[in-house]
């Protein structure tokens, strides 16, 4: 057992050093002293905090540091956010929590995201934007985790406003390359405060010891905290949410790998301290307490899961990575709010944690000050109620509290409420408010303030709180058809005016996002495009599409697809009639820029370069066209040089200091001069070859040209950029890691130059084909040329301003019980088309069984859209606004256009 020793004197001095610094503050005059911090408990205590991370508070007496950095999605800014100084008037303040008010200031009137968490520990353990792990990639663009959006959970701590990190599905963040993080077995302590409502099954909402490479590599290369209901492995007491630890390959409560009943559902704190220790010999503990009052509960003590009978989790074999709010693997289907953790190298005596809990409660983390109720879709001279809630966290009687709310130009909003009663700490008052929106469409912001007077402070104090709002005219994204049994290009997406009057819809335009790529324009609506009150408009995927643009005069293009083109056909290219005189290949799948995940996880490529790393260099070729950042600072050159791919492997045998030789698992595109980089962190370390060898513990291996400096592991990462793609000329832009890159083929070549210029994506048809694309009936009122991602991803309408999202579909997979189901693409919409608590709201995608289009149905075969039912219906709500048909299957006597409710129904109204 752990010793107990010092946990009055400890507790003691937590709450002293507060008490000393709130009678400091009422004397006035002076400057007051900040309050220690969990981890100057943690240092006095032998046990010194090597990650420290919070977008709330100053978790050191002394810390004056940056706590994150937000990013603002309209220009791509950042600001680093750090704390609030002391100050001894007009009233003393000892600072030290977040300043939030520069975020709110810096992110006015658009959306910023938490870009880095800083570690305050002095170790420069920052946490990143998670890369992508090879099983479980990320939503966002290059693989990427989704980043969150910044304002999602405001709280108050000791009463001043902050800000924590809202993860959804395909968010998280991690530092493959930390530096003082325990491994092996080594000892080490770990405490994250959370929000007890905001959770789900999904595997893992984490935060610890993990992986260097986003990969599940072993049992027991693992050490976090984990706050959820996830039943895929080990569960607490009851239904859950359980504090659990993830040692990988498993969740635990206890010893047993499944079941441990004094492992208590913990439904009713709103936050949560979550505690895990472990390492240096044979045990751990498992301990957590409700954040805003009382003491720690120890849920478990003792040996490793299983250890009794097998060496799976003792001795473990961590590997010194920090991730937040994903497994190691970057299993990333987890819901959860992180307001702040630390790890410690070292166990904690439990008198130490005790102290820390009580710090955590002394800084008094409270409920959202001022929030405004959610508001759905506005279309134009439309009215809704918003209700607006005041919570008085300040901890003294608030007095003539008044509530507002200012709209953008145009709206109309009810008068200010003023409250003559005192509100007490802890009480809630609110006012509704009548919203109503202009004839003029658009896009912008609602800001509800507060003001109250605290009397014994003698000012005026206030707050905000902002809700976005769009007025829009009522075109729906109706119903869409993503593949089907047998084509599985065979998509469309229907339009729907749900309005009594018709919507000129000309130059609107269609955003596709697919999971892992960056947002490209789908499809712009013609000029003269009126759509009659209940009409349909349909759009459908042509037999090929442009991969690149195409510019006047050309005579070859770049497509995506040559299937069913030959030389003599007649082609349309987005309008233009020409005829094929000769086929080359098509473009391969989309690569990325070089992703170091284990020691950037970025490189930047500088502009002027003629040569990128690639993650596969398979379909490029010397004098065809490379596309270079697709959907971002788009570069179209020419291939003049193909060298290998980039390779991230592992030893395959442990490498002593002075060695000149490695083994390693993978070398394939490794090559004589090539460096490599082994292991993370303080043991990291570049070599170069001089010979390239076999692979595998017992291959001859790389030979280097200078002795490696540090012991390495086996299992330990190794990366080599390889030689990658030479071009011309040289770039413009720079570009960074999980950039797109595209080998565009050969093409298909025609007999007559092109009079227009032609977009990335314009269509490609071919009347011969009728495997390929839409095949119908009925014909579209218009086609488009790149395909949408069948598996995840969003698409959005935008109104001719592009300003207004008209209307969107956020869609991907059922989130569940495992790892990475229900990732959110595109947070940003998916946050104003569904309220995204839990474990988010998406329209599902099944994995299988969508079918084959009306005209090519087989006998058996599956043909299933995703639509509105009744046509137009929309409760901006992602989840249960679109239906899909029953999995049954279409018999072959199915008639094109059947309105049997088992087919889609392109361009007429839904059956369901």
């Amino acid at each position: 057992m752990k010793t107990r020793i010092r946990i009055g004197s400890l507790v003691a001095l937590a709450f002293a050093l507060v008490c000393a610094t709130l009678t400091t503050a009422r004397q006035g005059g002076t400057i007051p002293r900040r309050a220690q911090g969990p981890c100057d408990i943690y240092g006095s205590a032998g046990t010194a905090c090597v990650a420290a991370h919070s977008t709330t508070r100053a978790l050191y007496a002394s810390y004056n540091g940056r706590l994150y950095q937000v990013k603002r999605q309209s220009d791509g800014k950042v600001v680093d956010i750090g704390i609030v100084q002391p100050v001894s008037s007009p009233v003393p303040d000892a600072g030290g929590y977040a300043d939030a008010a520069r975020q709110d200031s810096f992110c006015t009137n658009t959306i910023c995201v938490i870009n880095v968490i800083y570690d305050q520990s002095g170790k420069g353990n920052h946490l990143y934007q998670a890369p992508p792990g090879p099983q479980f990639p990320g939503p966002a663009k290059g693989a990427f985790d989704t980043q969150p959006i910044a304002d999602m959970a405001p709280i108050s701590i000791g009463g001043h406003k902050a800000y924590g990190v809202y993860i959804m599905p395909g968010m998280g963040f991690r530092n493959n390359n930390a530096t003082g993080i325990a491994i092996g077995d080594e000892a080490e302590g770990i405490y994250y405060v959370i929000d007890g409502t905001h959770y789900d099954s999904g595997c893992c909402f984490d935060y610890g010891n993990s992986s260097t490479n986003g990969r599940a590599v072993g049992t027991g290369t693992m050490e976090t905290t984990y706050f959820g209901t996830a039943t895929a492995w080990g569960t607490g007491n009851g239904p859950g949410p359980w504090i659990m630890a993830d040692m990988e390959a498993g969740l635990f409560s206890g010893y047993n790998a499944k079941q441990n009943a004094a492992d208590p559902t913990l439904d009713s704190w709103r936050f949560v301290t979550a505690v895990v220790d472990g390492g240096g010999g044979n045990k751990w503990d498992l301990r957590g307490g409700n954040a805003q009052k009382g003491s720690l509960s120890t849920f478990y003590s003792g040996v490793r899961p299983g250890s009794l009978t097998s060496n799976n989790y003792y001795p473990m074999r961590k590997q010194g990575a920090i991730l937040l709010g994903t497994g190691g693997d970057n299993g990333n289907g987890s819901s959860g709010t992180f307001y702040e953790g630390v790890m410690t190298i070292g166990y904690p005596a439990e008198a130490t944690t005790d102290a820390v809990q009580a710090n955590i409660v002394a800084a008094r983390y409270d409920v959202q000050r001022l929030s405004l109720s959610r508001v759905t879709t506005f279309t134009p001279r439309s009215t809704q109620d918003v209700m607006q809630t005041f919570t008085n966290t300040t901890g003294a009687p608030a007095t003539d509290v008044k509530l507002s709310i200012s709209a953008p130009a145009g709206w109309a909003i009810g008068n200010s409420a003023t409250f003559s009663d005192p509100v007490a700490p802890g009480a809630s008052v609110s006012a509704t408010f009548k919203l109503t929106s202009p004839g003029n469409t658009g896009a912008g912001f609602l800001t509800g303030k507060a003001e109250w007077t605290i009397p014994a402070a003698g000012r005026k104090q206030l707050d905000t709180t902002t809700a976005r709002v769009r007025n829009v005219l009522p075109i729906k994204i109706n119903e869409v058809r993503f593949n089907t049994s047998t084509n599985s290009t065979n998509q469309f997406i229907e339009l729907y005016n749900a309005g009594a009057a018709s919507v000129d819809i000309s130059n609107w335009t269609l955003i596709n996002t697919p999971s892992q790529w960056a947002p490209v324009k789908l499809a712009t609506i013609p000029a003269g495009m009126r759509l009659a009150s209940g009409a349909f408009y349909l759009l459908g995927l042509s037999t090929s599409g442009l991969a690149a643009p195409a510019s006047t005069g050309t005579t070859t293009i770049n497509v995506r697809s040559t299937t069913g083109f030959e030389a003599g056909q007649q082609i349309d290219v987005d309008g233009e009639t020409r005829k094929i005189v000769s086929v080359g290949t098509a473009a391969t799948a989309m690569t990325t820029i070089f992703i170091p995940v284990s020691t950037g996880p970025w490189i930047t490529i500088p502009a002027g370069s003629t040569n990128l790393p690639v993650a596969n260099a398979s379909g490029f070729a010397v004098g065809q066209k490379i596309g270079i950042d697709i959907g971002g600072n788009f570069e179209l050159l020419t291939v003049t040089a193909v060298g290998k791919a980039s390779t991230q492997t592992t030893l395959s045998a442990a490498a002593v200091n002075g060695a000149t030789n490695i083994k390693v698992a993978a070398n394939a595109n490794m090559t004589v001069g090539d460096t490599l980089t082994i292991g993370t962190g303080e043991r990291k370390e570049l070599v170069t070859i001089t010979s390239v060898g076999t692979t595998g513990a017992n291959g001859t291996g790389m030979n280097l040209a200078t002795p490696v400096r540090f012991d390495h592991m086996s299992g330990i990462d190794v990366s080599d950029a390889g030689t990658g793609i030479r071009f011309s000329p040289a770039t413009r832009f720079p570009h960074i890691s999980g950039d797109a890159v595209q080998a565009l083929g050969g093409g298909i070549t025609f007999d007559r130059p092109l009079t227009r210029r032609h977009a990335y994506g314009a269509p490609v048809g071919n009347a011969m084909n009728t495997t390929e694309g839409y095949q119908g009936p009925p014909a579209p009122n218009q086609w488009f040329g790149g395909a949408l991602s069948a598996r995840a991803g969003a698409i959005a309408l935008l109104d001719a301003g592009g300003v207004a999202v008209v209307d969107a579909m956020v869609y991907g997979s059922q989130q569940s019980s495992s790892s990475a189901n229900g990732t959110i693409t595109s947070p940003e919409i998916a946050t104003l088309e569904a309220d995204q608590g839990k474990g988010g709201c998406i329209v599902v995608v099944p994995a299988a069984g969508r079918g084959a289009g009306p005209a090519a149905a087989a006998a058996g075969a599956f043909n299933r859209s995703l639509g509105r039912f009744p046509d137009g219906r929309d409760g901006d709500s992602l989840c249960t606004d679109f239906r899909i048909q029953p999995a049954t299957t279409q018999s072959a006597a199915s008639a094109a256009g059947s309105t049997s409710s088992s087919v889609p129904t392109p361009g007429a109204p839904n059956k369901y």
